[in-house]
């Protein structure tokens, strides 16, 4: 049975979560996927290649490569951790940009999305601010630019709401007079998983829709718009209030099983028909409750400000790694604070 599940796009935006509900759903592997996973040192690399329509419709997901870095112990602020996250991700996209053909002396114009104003959504405009941008030196002195350097240039075109503009508009007039070979666009996402929230980084080559993780379906950053490869960089910064108590359900269903004295007869009477329901019926239930309030709720961590400051600047110094070969990533830290 194919089922289309990009019904569940809205409540996640990474490719892992989309296959492990797939495969929950199908109860084994989606053909047309394939995985690669390895771990060490606390962080868990998942590589995933969605290889046809097919298996696209089934993870409601984009056709397409995806990288996504797993490490729980972010939350820990861990100075040394973030140094070898930092690496790690530097080295997964150099692989990536290898992948997809991109050559080491590309220009790159890093896209910033997301609205300074709001610490959740303040991902995108942070990277930017700690990135390495070159191409003014390429421009005005190229001469004086030093070997190992790429033209970088960056911009935050800040959220409609602001500017009035659509920051696909503004990036489009940008990519029309400065010519990049690539945009990499940066952006904050949702999840459906609050382990993950502020602590998986996905790379993909699909590009991004602004807003896409709160539900606005709006002009993006793809290739087929801006006529220039898009990847996208990514970081969960948010979590529905439904997913979080359906989750809840998950975890108490669970706990009654486990317990030595309570079996699936008496977890039932405690739980009563929401042991038959299926994941989606849930959320359809939790938001038939959450309606009088006129929208689903959005959640973050209360520790917001010290998470997204970390996560911009492991991905800031990942991306300077990469991009320039003249950075020296023992002390890249020094460019990105």
């Amino acid at each position: 049975m194919n089922l289309d599940l990009r019904q569940y796009s809205v409540r996640t935006d990474l490719a892992v979560e989309s296959k492990e509900l797939a495969e929950t759903i199908h109860g084994g592997p989606v053909s047309g996927v394939d995985e690669e996973v390895t771990e060490q040192d606390g962080i868990k690399i998942t590589r995933l290649d969605v290889n046809n329509e097919q298996a696209a419709r089934q993870l409601g997901r984009l056709k397409g490569h995806y990288v996504t870095l797993e490490v729980p112990g972010l939350r820990s602020h861990d100075s040394e951790l973030q140094e070898r996250v930092s690496a790690a991700f530097s080295k997964e996209f150099d692989h990536f940009l290898q992948k997809i053909g991109i050559p080491a002396n590309a220009t790159i114009l890093i896209v910033g999305l997301g609205n300074w104003n709001v610490t959740p959504d303040a991902l995108g405009p942070l990277v930017v601010e700690n990135a390495i941008v070159t191409r003014h030196y390429f421009e005005l002195t190229p001469d004086q630019v030093a070997p190992g350097y790429r033209e970088v240039s960056a911009i935050a075109p800040g959220v409609l709401g602001i500017t009035g503009i659509e920051s696909s508009e503004i990036v489009q007039g940008i990519v029309d007079r400065t010519k990049p070979d690539v945009i990499v666009a940066i952006d904050a996402l949702a999840s459906r998983s609050l382990e993950r929230i502020n602590t998986t980084i996905q790379i993909a080559d699909i590009g991004i829709h602004p807003g896409s993780g709160i539900g606005n379906k709006r002009k993006g950053l793809t290739k087929e718009i801006m006529g220039i490869p898009c990847i996208a960089i990514g970081v969960p910064t948010v979590c529905y209030a439904s997913t979080i108590v359906n989750n809840v359900f998950d975890m108490m269903i669970s706990h009654f099983n486990g317990e030595g004295s309570v079996g699936e007869g008496t977890t039932k009477r405690i739980m009563g028909l929401l042991t038959d329901l299926n994941e989606g019926e849930r959320l359809g239930l939790v938001r038939e409750v959450l309606e009088p309030l006129g929208h689903d709720l959005i959640v973050t961590p209360k520790e917001i400000d010290e998470f997204i400051e970390d996560i911009a600047n492991v991905i800031a110094s990942g991306l300077n790694i990469s991009l320039h070969q003249a950075v020296d990533k023992d002390n890249v830290a020094a460019h990105t604070h």
